[in-house]
């Protein structure tokens, strides 16, 4: 099989334009949305705490992510010749996982930076010096890099030899496993594991991270609740919106595809489109940098 044919979230020709329309805009909301977020905290002296460097990253990473399967979706929309080379669906493949991947692990640092700066206020600067979050991001893109060379290694060893119509807008792994011709139930496993082990004990971490500072919270008072309650809101709605179809589609066996691509859109387009409205709209800091922000811009165009 020399390429692959997407066959996309629709194959009904007024609903493909509708969703060209739609998903154009959320892709431009993403890209610009993000890219706000990341300008803002580069260029701003105020946002230079952790929580701020970790989440100029995930902002980063949400703008790589989606453009890995949104622009092809949206081109296939519009097009009758829905194609994908081989190479074009292997790289594809390695980039879902590689950005997911190192977006869960970055959603997990930010976890457990909440928790010590809530947790353990007096020991916050020694512990969260700048060293130590470069090292927690590096790590973050190395695990993504590793998982995604697994998935993709293991996927790129089978034989496709017959059909090559793929029931989804991108190529993942459990569309492309049922399109082999041999049986690949054993990599199937390897590669329910491998994504369900790091989806499960990232999840765990950030549950017992939220625990513990609802735990801790219990002496303060209301305004101290409010206030530890507002920086983590968030990021837990973030997480809500992530791992669930996540979790959804990668602890278990696929056996509905199009049930799976379209719980796919939430984290691959839905997520990464919310998440600069949900830490831009709910945080004072970011709102008051870009104000500042675009005050200086208007201020030296204006002189």
């Amino acid at each position: 099989v020399k390429e692959f044919i997407l066959l996309g979230l629709s194959e009904n020709q007024a609903v493909q334009k509708i969703c060209f329309v739609m998903f154009l805009f959320f892709y431009m909301v993403i890209v610009a949305g993000n890219l706000l977020i990341v300008i803002t905290v580069i260029s701003s002296q105020c946002l230079n705490s952790p929580m701020y460097f970790f989440l100029c990253y995930l902002s980063f990473v949400d703008i790589c992510y989606s453009s890995v399967t949104a622009p092809k979706m949206i081109a296939n929309f519009l097009v009758e010749n829905k194609t994908i080379s081989f190479v074009g669906c292997i790289a594809q493949l390695f980039g879902v996982h590689f950005f997911g991947c190192t977006e869960i692990f970055i959603l997990t640092v930010m976890a457990y930076d909440r928790y010590v700066a809530i947790c353990r206020p007096l020991h916050y600067t020694t512990l969260m010096t700048r060293r130590v979050c470069g090292w927690m991001v590096i790590g973050s893109w190395v695990g993504g890099f590793v998982h995604s060379a697994v998935q993709t290694l293991l996927t790129t060893q089978l034989p496709f030899c017959g059909p090559n119509k793929i029931d989804h807008y991108f190529c993942d792994v459990h569309p492309l496993l049922q399109l082999a011709c041999t049986n690949t139930y054993a990599v199937g496993i390897i590669v329910v594991a491998n994504s369900g082990m790091i989806t499960l004990s990232c999840f765990f971490i950030l549950v017992m991270s939220y625990v513990v500072i609802l735990v801790s919270l219990k002496s303060q008072t209301s305004k101290g609740w409010h206030k530890a309650l507002s920086t983590c809101g968030s990021h837990i709605t973030v997480v809500i919106l992530f791992f669930g179809p996540c979790t959804f589609i990668y602890i278990r066996p696929s056996g509905n595809l199009s049930a799976d691509k379209s719980v796919a859109v939430f984290y691959t387009v839905i997520t990464p489109m919310l998440n600069p409205l949900i830490y831009a709209l709910r945080n004072k800091e970011v709102k008051s940098a870009m104000r500042k922000l675009w005050s200086r811009k208007v201020g030296s165009e204006n002189g």
